[in-house]
């Protein structure tokens, strides 16, 4: 294993470690980077986001890509809502608009398991968008 595939902080969770590995993944996704948000994930990893069923890190790469292509000026917060040995639960919420400029506020949560270097190998989502005007914006 190469040092770049360990990812801290490592299971099992503590209350600080949880919470520094959901501040980490806010940060991630927040670059709407697909390439960095992408490292934090097993090479095997598998999602389920929505009705979309993803397996790997080159399929999760390109959902993000393609993702923030139609999801513009995407804001997220992450909260940290339960942890234990290598599982993580979040609450989250995040804000964009379409090519349209119709705003959009997505909420819902995230169960993670992470394999013993820190790398997410699994992640269930699941996610509801409530249209909102840009003056209900929270998030800008």
């Amino acid at each position: 294993m190469t040092a770049d595939a360990v990812r801290p902080p490592l299971p099992p969770f503590t209350e600080e470690s949880a919470l520094a590995k959901v501040q980490a993944a806010e940060d991630a996704w927040n670059s709407r980077d697909p390439e960095r948000v992408a490292l934090a994930y097993a090479e095997d990893s598998v999602w389920r986001n929505r009705d979309r069923f993803l397996s790997g890190r080159a399929e999760i790469r390109a959902f993000l890509a393609d993702k923030w292509r139609r999801e513009l000026d995407y804001r997220l917060r992450k909260e940290l809502w339960a942890y234990t040995g290598n599982r993580i639960s979040v609450r989250f919420e995040y804000e964009w608009h379409d090519t349209a400029g119709q705003w959009w506020r997505s909420h819902g949560n995230e169960q993670w398991e992470f394999d013993p270097d820190g790398l997410m190998r699994r992640r269930e989502a699941s996610v509801n968008d409530v249209p909102i005007a840009a003056s209900e914006r929270r998030l800008g």
